[in-house]
């Protein structure tokens, strides 16, 4: 039913979800410690940006950043909101995973925020194997913040 699709982050959708994405993350986190990227931080060539489709209908999206050539790094996740609790974000994570995984990298890692809005989120992550770990890349120590890490190189 659903068709996951790199994305150029040219579209109409995706610029409203990233705009929503982006408000919520104004909303809920101070801004020392929002670390979500705009559309043209997403646009990088470091970043990978996938979408999730539902025909004509946008469901979601998710990326990751390569931070070097063994560790990559989520950094956006986002299920449009009619779309909520119907597996959209474990089908685009399992797809990250995978992807991870076919270009070598040995681990998968992110950064969350700690309060409740983010639960369900961290729960997503737990779920498909992530731990908590120490900040990873350029993140320091933050009341605010979650970090998570996946290996890839087990089963």
């Amino acid at each position: 039913m659903f068709e996951i699709k790199l994305d150029d982050l040219s579209g109409e959708q995706i610029v409203a979800l990233l705009e929503e994405h982006l408000a919520d993350m104004q909303a809920t986190s101070p801004p020392e410690s929002k670390h979500a990227l705009d559309l043209s931080g997403l646009k990088s060539s470091s970043i990978k940006f996938w979408t999730i489709w539902d025909n004509d209908n946008l469901a979601g999206c998710a990326a990751y950043k390569k931070l070097d050539s063994t560790h990559a790094e989520i950094k956006s996740m986002r299920t449009s909101l009619s779309y909520k609790n119907q597996g959209v974000a474990s089908k685009l994570l399992k797809h990250l995973i995978e992807d991870a995984k076919l270009n070598n990298y040995k681990a998968l890692s992110l950064e969350t925020g700690s309060m409740d809005y983010f639960k369900p989120a961290r729960f997503l992550y737990e779920k498909h194997g992530f731990t908590y770990c120490a900040p990873f890349s350029d993140y320091v120590s933050d009341p605010n913040s979650q970090f998570m890490s996946l290996d890839l190189t087990g089963s």
